[in-house]
């Protein structure tokens, strides 16, 4: 049983594995989670955050979490409480709360120390000059006619970039490593650069600020982070993480990088999904159709769907493309087990019951969720008239519809079987109203008719309902893959990834439910009232389908 354990860790928990049995860190690991607070997070975020909490969770130790707010030109308030909320939400707690902004006098005094080794210098070159320096991957780049500078002189304009002596964009701190290294990054990357910008937490203290490359590495360090986790992209940088921490002799985190999550049929990228926010494609950063945690959780996903979805994808060294399928999965499983179930009907038609006395009501107690015997029941009021699905009700019905048409019998949903006698049309030869008798000693729970019928439906109360606008979300994109679009991905927005349906009849209770809570329309999906909604608007979005729809529509 051991062995087969061993075998079901991913590379890092045997990495970490191989690590404690070697007596590394006695203390524990300390992991972090490094959002730049930029944007919400998405989908993609949430797998970096369930690997790192859940590392510390299974081997010991603690995971920080930790604003990279190094680039305060894009950087608010708002993302850093959002970004809180969402971590929150998912069900983690960090030992400690960072910001790069913490470590700014540090990271100065960290470079003014490469400087004094001969390691770093200050470069006037413009940014077109740097880059034309760097040469390319296949040809050695040139040194700055600035990298020979003295330490004094370097010292001495580096503490007067930092005092605002100097124009934005007119100088840089460069590190000196090797313009001829076949690795770009370590071809004498930026340390530092000028830029007179307030900062959402240091407001105008600073006016140069440290570079990702440099400012990452450090703050690891200073956090005494173990492993520091990030994805693919940056296997290229870790030479340059561990040489700043070689040459600063430094407490030697260690970067180690797995495969970022792709999902399909959106984009994860920030700077796009910004674009989509921006140019009003979406209501904001928590539209249900957005990858974001906010807009997952708005839709109905659950943090327990999330965690599931991450721990299914597992952690690998090579990208591939999930399809979001699987996410749809991860949260019809979990709904399916704790979500009540409701009756809605969201394309109505009248049916009247002939032989129902009119002006009488009963209730109906009907079970909230088959899956949970510990759920109880709820009241469910029931009368002469009542709405159902447009599509339960067919004049010319096939063999096997084994729902209502001319002379069929179904049962109503928790109430009673219903024989169809009669029904009228509308001008344009539609169903306008259904007329059935019903069986009084069908009813569910004590049916003594011994008639059996194969189909139940649901259905709601006229004299009972309540209306709400429903909010029918899919896919975000008609294509799979996102990455192949460039910046024409908005070209691709699925025209149906949002219908609304604006009077949707309801039973009374749903009314009362929790805003976010997940619950089922019977037969019709899983669905969540909307932060929207107020006492006299009721809306609900659409989570899930009850089953993958899409698929079996792009096969037709």
């Amino acid at each position: 049983m051991e062995n087969e354990k061993e075998k079901s860790l991913n590379f890092l928990e045997e990495l970490i594995q191989n690590d404690l049995e070697k007596g590394l860190y006695p203390q524990g690991i300390t992991t972090r989670f490094p959002p730049e607070p930029n944007g919400y997070l998405h989908i993609g975020h949430a797998k970096s955050i369930c690997l790192n909490f859940g590392l510390t969770e299974n081997f010991g130790g603690k995971t920080n979490l930790r604003f990279d707010d190094t680039n305060p030109a894009t950087e608010e308030t708002e993302y850093v409480e959002s970004i809180k909320k969402d971590v929150s939400w998912l069900g983690f707690t960090w030992a400690k709360e960072c910001y790069t902004s913490d470590y700014f006098e540090q990271l100065y005094q960290f470079a003014s120390k490469l400087i004094e080794k001969s390691l770093a210098y200050v470069d006037d070159s413009s940014a077109e000059e740097i880059a034309n320096q760097k040469g390319t991957p296949t040809q050695p780049g040139t040194n700055s006619p600035f990298r020979n500078r003295s330490v004094e002189e370097n010292l001495d304009l580096f503490q007067k970039m930092r005092q605002g002596a100097f124009e934005d964009g007119s100088k840089v701190l460069r590190a000196k490593i090797d313009m001829a290294h076949p690795n770009m990054h370590m071809r004498d990357p930026l340390l530092y650069r000028i830029r007179r910008v307030a900062h959402h937490r240091t407001g105008n203290e600073w006016c140069i600020y440290p570079m990702y490359d440099f400012a990452h590495g450090q703050s690891d360090s200073i956090e005494e982070i173990t492993h520091s986790i990030c994805t693919l992209e940056f296997d290229v940088h870790r030479p340059l993480y561990d040489w700043f921490i070689d040459k600063l002799a430094i407490f030697p985190s260690h970067q180690y990088e797995f495969a970022r999550l792709n999902l399909s049929h959106t984009v994860m990228s920030k700077r796009k999904l910004l674009q989509l926010v921006n140019e009003k494609v979406v209501s904001g950063w928590d539209d249900p159709r957005m990858p974001t945690i906010s807009g997952l959780r708005r839709r109905g996903y659950t943090p327990a769907s999330i965690r599931l979805f991450c721990d299914k994808i597992g952690v690998a060294k090579r990208e591939n493309l999930i399809d979001v399928s699987l996410l749809e999965f991860c949260i019809r499983e979990d709904l399916n087990k704790s979500a009540s179930r409701f009756m809605a009907v969201l394309d109505p038609i009248k049916l009247t019951l002939t032989n129902y006395p009119e002006g009488q009501s009963e209730d109906l107690h009907i079970e909230n969720n088959p899956e949970d015997p510990e759920s109880g029941k709820r009241v469910v009021p029931f009368s002469r008239e009542l709405y159902i699905e447009r599509e339960d009700f067919l004049v010319d019905p096939p063999k096997k519809f084994f729902r209502l048409g001319p002379g069929l019998m179904a049962r109503l949903k928790g109430a009673y079987i219903v024989k169809v006698e009669d029904f009228t049309l509308n001008e344009d030869g539609s169903v306008k109203e259904v007329f059935a008798s019903y069986i009084p000693e069908s009813k569910s729970g004590s049916d003594t008719s011994g008639i059996n019928v194969k189909g139940t439906m649901h259905w709601v109360s006229i004299p009972h309902a309540k209306t709400a606008e429903v909010r029918l979300f899919d896919r975000l994109l008609i294509v799979e893959n996102a990455g192949d679009l460039g910046d024409d991905f908005i070209k691709f927005i699925n025209p149906e990834s949002l219908q609304t349906l604006e009077k949707v009849y309801i039973e009374p209770a749903l009314a009362n439910v929790e805003v976010g809570k997940g619950l089922q329309f019977i037969r019709k999906g899983y669905f969540c009232k909307d932060s929207d909604s107020t006492e006299n608007q009721l809306i609900f979005n659409r989570t899930v389908t009850l089953k993958d729809t899409w698929a079996k529509a792009q096969n037709k």
